[in-house]
């Protein structure tokens, strides 16, 4: 036991007192447990940390959202005061990026009010360290729900991804939750609830209804995006939803573990490494719009971005740079909106949810 993480020690004496656990509740103590969550306890960006998010691969990145923001604020009439409202803004990159790109709107930069929404304290200082020098009002809460109420604009870069997921896996006498246990060899496995999820199927498409026994679903909690539909048609605004996943619903196992920029098991060292598992569009999109927001999308993020314009930015960074940063801006570019397995053009999906006054946001034009 002393190789355990304490985290894993802690999940062990919860399964020895109320059984195997959700993999959602494991998942969500392995990313946001306040003293051994992975979230909550490091930096987890960057060459250096486990992941490398498209704010870190290129600063076009971050620019061209920040152009996306005052477009969708003359959209909604150029409010004197929005907010701006990012979901786990990661080092603050992002919004650093796009906040100096809408200098060339100066009405809307002397407009914004910044709310950032993050559960980790390490993050949260490495944010106020990036985005102190724009001298912009900004504020930290921990949900969506705690931003006062008015016109907002609300950013979503990997996000969603990060929220715990549960799981089910078919059997000849129907659907059952998956659950995290203790195997015979005193080891950390997935394990299946005994009991099958009661009228489960009857909630599931018909393409998901015909999978294979073993096959496995996922679902996640519809609150986040109950919440992001409702802020969106309560404000008059938008929001820019960018993550990896898929448009249409389906089975399959999409629960992921990385560490040091490589795939792990998700249940070794729990908390010393990041998971994550696929977005289903279709749920999000569904959710919000049972709230009475418009959805956009979703489109491949490579579409999203020449949409607005990144490979005319290219050219303009490269027209002054050297040759060696010419040749990490194409770099950067093809990583971007490229596909294949090092590029993130087709695996990542850009959706927009918008009050239903503001038409059709920018980079969702047919």
């Amino acid at each position: 036991m002393s190789d355990n993480t304490p985290l894993e020690i802690e999940i062990r004496r919860r399964i020895a007192a109320a059984g195997p656990m959700p993999v959602d509740e494991y998942m969500g103590l392995c990313l946001a447990d306040p003293e051994h969550g992975y979230y909550t306890t490091r930096d987890p960006l960057g060459a250096r940390g486990d992941f490398i998010t498209a704010p870190e691969i290129s600063q076009m990145f971050g620019e061209l959202i920040g152009l996306w923001m005052t477009a969708v604020w003359k959209q909604m009439g150029s409010p004197a005061l929005v907010r701006v409202i990012e979901l786990g803004p990661g080092r603050g990159t992002l919004m650093r990026d796009a906040l100096r790109a809408a200098q060339v709107v100066p009405a809307f930069r002397e407009a914004v009010a910044l709310h950032l929404i993050e559960i980790s304290p390490v993050l949260e200082a490495l944010q106020e360290r990036t985005l102190e020098p724009l001298t912009i009002p900004m504020v930290w809460h921990p949900e969506l729900s705690d931003v006062p109420d008015g016109p907002a604009i609300v950013i979503a870069n990997e996000f969603f991804d990060a929220l715990p997921i549960k799981q089910s896996i078919k059997q000849a006498s129907g659907w059952h939750e998956r659950q995290v246990g203790i195997d015979a060899d005193g080891k950390l496995a997935f394990v299946t609830a005994p009991d099958p999820i009661p009228h489960f199927e009857r909630l599931l498409l018909q393409a998901v209804r015909a999978a294979p026994v073993q096959s496995i679903y996922e679902w996640r909690a519809d609150r986040a995006a109950f919440d992001l539909g409702r802020r969106v048609q309560t404000s008059g605004g938008a929001a820019l939803v960018i993550d990896y996943g898929h448009a249409t619903s389906g089975a399959g196992d999409t629960l992921q573990a990385i560490g040091q920029h490589t795939y792990a098991d998700p249940l070794t060292v729990p908390g010393d490494v990041d998971l994550t598992a696929h977005v289903d569009f279709a749920q999000l999109l569904k959710a919000a719009e049972a709230m009475g927001a418009r959805a956009y999308g979703p489109i491949d993020q490579g579409q999203f971005l020449r949409r607005l314009g990144i490979e005319t930015r290219a050219h303009t960074l490269k027209a002054k740079a050297s040759r060696a940063v010419a040749a990490e801006i194409d770099a950067a570019l093809a990583r971007l909106t490229g596909h294949g397995r090092t590029g993130m053009g087709e695996l990542f999906k850009v959706a927009a949810f918008a009050h239903p006054s503001l038409g059709t946001p920018p980079g969702f034009e047919n």
